[in-house]
């Protein structure tokens, strides 16, 4: 994570703007920080106007007084390059910086995302300031990281995008013919000819919308698109990290990524950060393990390393359809639930509350009153003094897991364009049933892509894996081959890396590991259009949804067999014995009931034991290094929830000792953090 001399504890603070107030102000503000103890601030997040007035003026007078101001107080900086919104001269003098719709529309200036990620101007701009803030602040001792730009994302169809498309085909493919093989251009006589025959997939071509769903006549066409836009973006956070790099290179890079966002493949994001972070903001009444599944998610971008939770809100967020309040105690609940999966920050937006523009109903440690006396700032105040007290002895920990899921963006891209056979296909809400039964066990999970190192781990889950990889089924095959256990599910293993469907039958690569062959697929229309479809898994009856794979046992034994239409009694659960290893199969998606029936029987081949024993209200998780062994117990009912230890250790918020098999009684939104025996 952050790797600084001058960082001893979990970093605590966050994005702070005093350039949009009066100079008096600031003032008050430091008084406030000390009292909330925050020692951290995100600046020049969106400064670039201000900065840059014209092509050849910088102006950093303010931003000189600001960082002679943080620093007087102590303070430490993650200082922002100012790179994610444009200033309106460069709009009106160089329009090639503007984004095009999906529909062919020209933006004009206004909001953020609106700079092309092929635009000459916006590269050579962005990149010279980078340069300008290295130069003039990089000696700074109390700058501990570079945050590039804010929230990549986004989509550009402009002519720049279109010409650097065409670039980004020929390196990948090299041929024109390679070109027309990969994506299938004979159907619908669509053969290229030559390189500037091809045009981006957007409304205007091969894309088009029906019942609010995006459709595509070529998926090989659009998920190239959608991997280029990556890189491209991907290119502008790299252009200014190698400027940074360079003049900097004692001070680590990073951005701020949105969890489980489709745009841009994090995976390949990962790689070239020098640690990750990210801005948890999970609506009113989420079920909390949609947030804990994008904590792990990040938290696999970099080999399990340590995170960080560079922006929450402290209260109310401003976007949400109803923007409820969080409740006593949640705060300091999601807090910590950063912690508990791998973060060694707990940062905010904002530190104090606009008065203007979209976000000024956003929470703030300091809110429009001005002053400490109110809730959000008390309740902000007491996390920083357990912080404080709390130190370092959790950094740089990792969580410990033996189960690991996988996730790819490629699958997601591609099953999202699939032609077919089901609308309701959803591989993140797929990934996220399966990762919320093995966490609502407590059962330590990690959540990684293709390319991770699998030898750590007993069990292996990979759901709708509909796209396998060159190379990642042989991957599979050796882990289930030395002994690891396999799952997977429906719509696995119909195409490869180009969206060509691998012929012979499905699930194609994947067939001798899994020891079954699918024939066909029954799309199922949602409960109450029709006959309700079950399968029968070890006397218990549970749904079939979405779709059931109609398959013939290739060595695989049943395990469940489906209840009705014409293929009752064919199998719907299976399990494959493949070298050490065992390979199970569920046919159709299911309930969480069943999920978690198959990894309680899983669980006992592998050798997996839960953290703890408690309710699903509670999350464990376990973090592990050289200063001990730290066991998180977040409780997210209303309600008082008892967990049995296996392991006992002292309670360092708390102050308790608890022995090996004592029950503990969480009360409602509460946390524990043990240091175990």
């Amino acid at each position: 994570m952050i790797e600084h001399k001058r960082v001893k504890k979990v970093l605590f603070g966050g994005d702070y703007n005093p350039e949009q107030w009066p100079e008096e102000i600031w003032k008050e503000d430091m008084r406030l920080f000390k009292l909330a103890r925050i020692d951290v601030v995100t600046l020049n997040v969106f400064s670039w106007a201000a900065l840059q007035p014209d092509e050849t003026t910088y102006d950093f007078t303010k931003l000189d007084k600001i960082m002679d101001m943080v620093q007087e107080n102590g303070l430490k900086v993650c200082l922002a390059t100012s790179t994610a919104a444009h200033p309106a001269w460069m709009a009106r003098k160089y329009p090639d910086i503007l984004r095009t719709e999906q529909n062919g529309m020209a933006r004009r200036f206004g909001a953020r995302h609106n700079s092309c990620p092929n635009s000459p101007t916006y590269r050579k701009y962005a990149s010279a300031l980078a340069e300008k803030l290295a130069l003039r602040y990089g000696s700074r001792e109390n700058v501990v990281a570079w945050h590039v730009s804010n929230e990549f994302g986004g989509a550009c169809y402009c002519p720049n995008c279109q010409k650097a498309f065409r670039v980004w085909l020929r390196k990948k493919y090299k041929t024109i013919d390679e070109l027309n093989r990969v994506w299938n251009t004979g159907f619908w006589s669509h053969t290229f000819y030559d390189w500037d025959d091809v045009v981006l997939p957007d409304l205007r071509s091969e894309e088009f919308g029906v019942d609010g769903r995006l459709r595509t006549n070529f998926q090989g066409i659009s998920l190239d698109y959608r991997r280029f836009n990556s890189d491209s973006i991907l290119d502008c956070y790299k252009m200014e990290r190698d400027v940074l790099r360079r003049i900097t290179p004692h001070i680590p890079v990073t951005t701020n990524l949105m969890g489980c966002y489709q745009s841009l493949d994090y995976h390949k994001w990962g790689r070239e950060m020098d640690f990750i972070s990210w801005d948890s903001y999970p609506s009113f009444g989420a079920d909390y393990c949609q947030n804990a599944m994008a904590h792990t998610v990040m938290r696999g971008l970099k080999e399990g390393k340590p995170f960080a939770l560079m922006e929450q809100t402290p209260g109310v967020s401003n976007w949400h359809t109803y923007c409820a309040l969080k409740r006593p105690g949640v705060m300091r609940l999601y807090s910590y639930q950063a912690l508990a999966h791998g973060s060694d920050t707990v940062m905010f937006f904002q530190m104090r509350r606009s008065i203007g523009a979209c976000e000024k109903y956003h929470s703030a440690v300091i809110d429009h009153a001005g002053h400490e006396n109110t809730r959000v700032f008390r309740e902000v105040t007491a996390l920083g003094r357990e912080l404080e007290t709390l130190g370092d002895q959790t950094l740089g920990t990792r969580v410990q897991a033996k189960a690991a899921l996988i996730f790819d963006w490629d699958n997601w891209w591609a099953s999202s364009l699939s032609a077919g056979p089901s609308d309701a296909i959803d591989y993140l809400g797929e990934v996220s049933a399966y990762f919320r039964a093995l966490h609502t066990m407590h059962l330590g999970v990690d959540i990684v892509g293709v390319d991770a190192d699998l030898s750590g781990y007993s069990l292996v889950v990979a759901p709708m894996l509909y796209m396998c990889k060159d190379g990642f089924d042989e991957k599979l095959r050796r882990f289930v081959r030395e002994g690891g256990t396999l799952v997977s599910s429906y719509f696995s293993g119909y195409v490869e890396d180009h969206d060509l469907v691998i012929t012979g039958g499905y699930p194609g690569r994947l067939r001798d590991i899994l020891g079954i062959w699918v024939e066909e697929s029954d799309a199922l229309p949602p409960e109450g259009a029709g006959l309700r479809h079950t399968f029968t898994y070890q006397g218990k009856q549970y749904p079939a949804e979405i779709l059931c794979d109609l398959m013939h046992l290739e060595g695989a034994r049943a395990l469940g067999s489906y209840d009705n239409d014409f293929y009752a009694g064919m199998p719907a659960v299976t399990c494959n014995d493949f070298g050490k290893g065992r390979a199970y199969y569920v046919a159709t998606r299911s309930e969480e009931a069943l999920y978690q029936a198959l990894f309680a029987r899983i669980a006992g081949e592998c050798g997996l034991e839960p953290l703890v024993e408690a309710s699903n209200q509670v999350e464990a998780t376990l973090r592990a290094g050289d200063k001990g062994r730290f066991l998180f117990l977040l409780n997210h009912a209303d309600s008082v929830s008892p967990v049995k230890l296996r392991r006992g250790g002292e309670d360092l918020l708390g102050g308790k000792t608890w022995a090996d098999g004592d029950v503990v009684e969480l009360g409602p939104k509460d946390v524990a953090l043990l240091r175990l025996n």
